[in-house]
């Protein structure tokens, strides 16, 4: 093969390769725009969609060769859709367009750690809960994955320092301001926002593929922001929430503040101080103190 002819197929692998991923950006517009999202971040993704459609490089070599600042320096592509076109180059696939789709699977999200297989997955999920990478390097620190048979400490030493690589990459660092986690008291109005909505039929619906042989479009899913985050919401619909009954309770919350998506699951607590009340799992301790500032500012006097 000639030089010019081995430049002209590495240039139709790239056009393959950024249609393809271009192909995903516009499917995840198009099921924004359908769900209701802002038009502001269907247009986001509809002008990263053509920018890597017509880059004459493939996205992989810029990824492999100056990382995700390469990709940010694409017009129209931030540092969230940077993020999403490095995780389907390193994995192939993208969680957020599984989501909006209706085939999101925790079994599988886990097993994309190395060391654990799908059969541990499965266990993950079903005996321990486990839905999210927060869920799972939880358990690897609280002494849960050691109870389980077959992780030794290698395999569980090697599971800590994947997660701690891949969550470091993904969480907003600590700050104050915009670009801080959302409080509490803003995961929680998401959450009122949803279920109100999704109790007046406001909402459309979305057939998942899981724990559905009908196929019927039953899950209602929302998106809104508040400021600079846009968020996702859906009930649960995992294998742990069917099994206790908890489908219409539990509502997971994706946050996206352009820097990172992170994960959020709003529950009735069943027992403690908060006992009926919407709390945020893994925050427990904040909605404790909400809860208290709220009882506080309600039984202050009145200013004269």
């Amino acid at each position: 093969m000639s030089r010019d002819e081995g430049l002209r197929v590495e240039q139709r692998l790239a056009e393959r390769l950024n249609e393809d991923i271009a192909g995903r950006l516009e499917e995840v517009a198009q099921l924004l725009a359908t769900q209701g999202a802002s038009r502001f971040r269907v247009r986001a993704y509809q002008r990263a969609a053509g920018t890597v459609r017509r880059w004459p490089r493939p996205v992989s070599d810029i990824v492999a060769q100056e990382g995700l600042e390469g990709l940010q320096a694409l017009p129209g592509v931030g540092e969230s859709i940077a993020r999403a076109i490095r995780d389907m180059l390193a994995r192939g696939r993208l969680a957020m367009l599984e989501r909006l789709r209706g085939e999101s699977d925790p079994a599988t999200l886990l097993t994309s750690v190395p060391g654990i297989g799908r059969t541990t997955a499965d266990r993950l999920h079903h005996e321990l809960g486990l839905d999210t990478l927060e869920d799972l390097e939880a358990a690897a620190h609280d002494g849960r994955l050691e109870q389980m048979a077959g992780l030794g400490q290698k395999r569980l030493a090697g599971i800590r320092d994947s997660l701690a690589h891949r969550l470091s990459r993904v969480k907003p660092p600590p700050a104050s301001g915009r670009n801080g986690p959302p409080s509490v008291q803003e995961i929680l109005d998401v959450d009122r926002e949803y279920r109100e909505k999704a109790t007046a039929g406001q909402l459309v619906k979305i057939a998942p593929r899981r724990f559905n042989p009908s196929r019927a479009a039953w899950l209602p899913i929302l998106h809104t922001t508040r400021g600079r985050r846009h968020y996702t919401a859906l009930f649960s619909n995992t294998a742990f929430a069917h099994r206790l009954g908890r489908t219409d309770d539990w509502v997971v919350i994706y946050s996206d503040d352009g820097r990172g998506e992170r994960q959020y699951t709003v529950i009735t607590a069943g027992r403690g101080p908060l006992q009926g009340r919407r709390i945020v799992r893994g925050r427990e301790a904040e909605c404790v103190d909400d809860a208290r500032a709220t009882r506080h500012a309600r039984l202050a006097p009145a200013p004269p």
